[in-house]
C-alpha cells in the first residue's frame, strides 16, 4: 500500500490509475478512520475506478475485512465518510453491515419481484386485455360477430381499455351509456349495453378474473336509455329514385394490387351493395359478405365468361334453377340455409360485378380476399348524394331546393321498405316474410321444410317490376305492360 493520503475531492480526482495491470493501490482518508480509496488500473479507453472502501475487523475476527462503500462519482466524499462512520458504529454493535446490506438488497429484490408480479397480474385484468380474449373466444365466428366487434372496439375499448375489469362500476356503465344516448344514438346505446352485459357475464363464468358481480346487474335498458321503440322508417318513391341514382355516384375506394386490374361498375362496391339490398330485401351482412360459391356454378360461369361489350343477357331464357342465391346457414340469422330467387334486376347488378382471381367475395377492395366494411362512412356519402339529387329534382320541378329533405334512415330500413312494398303488392304475408328471411314460427319451423322458392320468386319479380317503374319509369306515352299486369 502506498503511503499516501487524501482529504479533498481535488486530491481524489488527481489520483492516477494503478500502473500495473491487474493490481490496485489504496489511498487513506486523512480525516475518516479506516476509510480508503482503492484505485484500479485504466481500461483500454483510459477510464479507471476509484472505490471507497472501509477496512476494519469484525468483532471476534482475526483478519481485517474490506467493505466496499461505492465508487467515487456514484457517491461523494462526504457521503462515503458518513457511510463509513455509520458502518463502524454497526460493527461495534456486533452487526455485519455487508450481510445487512445483502439482506436489504434481497428484501428489495423480493419487493420488486412481488410488485412486478402484481403489476403483471393487474395487466392481465385490464379491460383492454380481457376484452381481446372475449372477442377471440366468444365473439369471433358468431353470425353477427363482425358488427358486434366493431361496436365494442368503437364504443367500449377506447373508454375502458386501461381500467381493471374489477374496478369498472355501475356508474361507469351508466356514464358511458348516457354519453352515447346524449349524442342521439339510442339504438346504439341499447346495443352497447347488451355487449357490456354479455362481456361481464362471460368474465364471471370464466372464474379467472376475480370478478364476482357484473356492473350491469339490475341495469334495465328501458330505465337507463328509454324504451327501444321499433323503427318504422320506410323510403318513399322519391327516396328510392335518389338512392338508386346515388348508388352510381358513390366514390370508388382504392383497390389493392390484387384487384386493381378488375373492371368494376360505377359506384362499386358500396353502390352495388345498396342496389342489391333494394332488389332483394336481404340483410346488409348477407349481401356485403356474399361469395360467388353461394350462386349456381352455371350462373357464375355465364357471368364470368361474358366479354366486354357483349349484349345484355336475356334472363328470361336462363333456367330458374341457375337464378338462385343460397345463403349458407353459418351466414344466416336463424342458422338455416336461406334461398333467394334472383329477379332480373338483381341479376343485372350481379352481371356488372368483377370476378377476382385471389378470392370470391363479390364486394371487395382486396381482390376478393375480404369483404368490404366501414359502412358508416359509405352511408354518410350515400346520404349526401341522395340529398343533392333530391334538391336537384326539386329545382327541376320548380320547387325551392332548400325544402328538399332526407329524414335519417339506416340501411336496415331498406329491408323494411322492401317488406312493406311486398305487402302493397298483395304478396301473402307468409311469402313476404320468407322473402326477407324471417323464420317460420311454431311447429311450422320444425315440420314444414318447404322453401317456397316459386312463391318467393314470384314475389321478388313483382317487386322488381315495381322498382323498375319507380327508378326507370317509361316515357309518359308508353305503358309498361309488366307493371300493369303486376299492379
Amino acid at each position: 500500500m502506498e503511503k499516501r493520503t487524501y482529504s479533498t475531492d481535488r486530491e481524489i480526482k488527481a489520483l492516477k490509475p494503478a500502473a500495473e495491470k491487474g493490481k490496485s493501490y489504496d489511498v487513506k482518508d486523512a480525516k475518516a478512520q479506516n476509510l480508503f480509496v482503492r484505485v484500479r488500473p485504466a481500461d483500454s479507453a483510459g477510464q479507471f475506478r476509484r472505490t471507497f472502501v472501509l477496512m476494519t475487523r469484525l468483532p471476534g475476527a482475526k483478519n481485517t475485512t474490506r467493505f466496499s462503500l461505492g465508487d467515487y462519482g456514484d457517491i461523494t466524499l462526504e457521503e462515503a465518510r458518513d457511510r463509513a462512520a455509520e458502518w463502524r458504529k454497526k460493527i461495534r454493535d456486533g452487526i455485519n453491515p455487508r450481510e445487512e446490506a445483502e439482506e436489504e438488497a434481497r428484501r428489495k429484490e423480493e419487493m420488486r419481484s412481488h410488485a412486478a408480479a402484481e403489476a403483471a397480474t393487474k395487466d392481465k385484468l385490464r379491460f383492454g386485455v380481457v376484452i381481446e380474449e372475449y372477442l377471440s373466444r366468444h365473439v369471433k365466428g358468431q353470425r353477427r360477430g363482425g358488427p358486434a366487434e366493431r361496436e365494442i372496439r368503437n364504443e367500449l375499448i377506447p373508454v375502458w381499455k386501461d381500467k381493471l375489469i374489477t374496478e369498472i362500476a355501475r356508474r361507469d356503465v351508466v356514464t358511458l351509456i348516457d354519453t352515447i344516448t346524449d349524442r342521439g344514438a339510442k339504438y346504439q346505446a341499447h346495443n352497447v349495453l347488451g355487449h357490456a352485459r354479455t362481456f361481464f357475464n362471460w368474465a364471471i363464468d370464466r372464474s379467472k378474473y376475480g370478478l364476482e358481480t357484473s356492473p350491469c346487474d339490475r341495469l334495465r335498458p328501458a330505465r337507463v336509455i328509454g324504451a327501444k321503440k321499433p323503427r318504422q322508417r320506410v323510403l318513399n318513391d322519391a327516396e328510392l329514385v335518389a338512392l338508386w341514382e346515388a348508388a352510381d355516384d358513390m366514390e370508388r375506394p382504392k383497390l389493392t394490387a390484387e384487384g386493381k386490374d378488375a373492371t368494376v361498375p360505377a359506384g362499386y362496391p358500396y353502390g352495388s351493395i345498396f342496389k342489391l339490398l333494394v332488389a332483394t330485401g336481404q340483410r346488409k351482412s348477407e349481401v356485403a359478405e356474399a361469395r360467388w360459391r353461394e350462386f349456381h356454378p352455371e350462373l357464375v360461369r355465364l357471368l364470368r365468361n361474358r366479354k366486354t361489350g357483349s349484349p345484355p343477357i336475356d334472363w328470361d331464357k336462363v333456367e330458374n334453377t341457375w337464378k338462385m342465391w343460397i345463403i349458407p346457414s353459418e351466414r344466416f340469422k336463424s342458422d338455416a340455409t336461406h334461398t333467394v330467387p334472383l329477379s332480373n334486376e338483381a341479376l343485372a347488378i350481379l352481371a356488372a360485378l368483377p370476378h377476382f382471381v385471389g378470392g370470391d367475395h363479390l364486394f371487395s377492395t382486396t381482390g376478393g380476399k375480404l369483404p368490404v366494411g366501414n359502412f358508416g362512412n359509405a352511408k354518410t356519402r350515400l346520404d349526401g348524394h341522395m340529398l343533392a339529387i333530391l334538391r336537384k329534382k326539386a329545382e327541376e320541378s320548380g320547387d325551392d331546393p332548400a325544402t328538399a329533405d332526407l329524414p335519417p334512415f339506416v340501411l336496415h330500413d331498406i329491408r323494411r321498405t322492401v317488406r312493406t312494398r311486398l305487402s302493397a303488392l298483395r304478396v301473402p304475408e307468409e311469402t313476404a316474410e320468407m322473402v326477407i328471411g324471417h323464420a317460420k314460427q311454431g311447429l311450422a319451423r320444425t315440420y314444414n321444410q318447404n322453401t317456397f322458392d316459386d312463391e318467393k320468386r314470384e314475389a321478388l319479380n313483382l317487386w322488381a317490376a315495381r322498382l323498375r317503374s319507380i327508378v326507370s319509369p317509361p316515357p309518359t306515352n308508353v305503358v309498361d305492360i309488366r307493371t300493369v299486369q303486376n299492379a
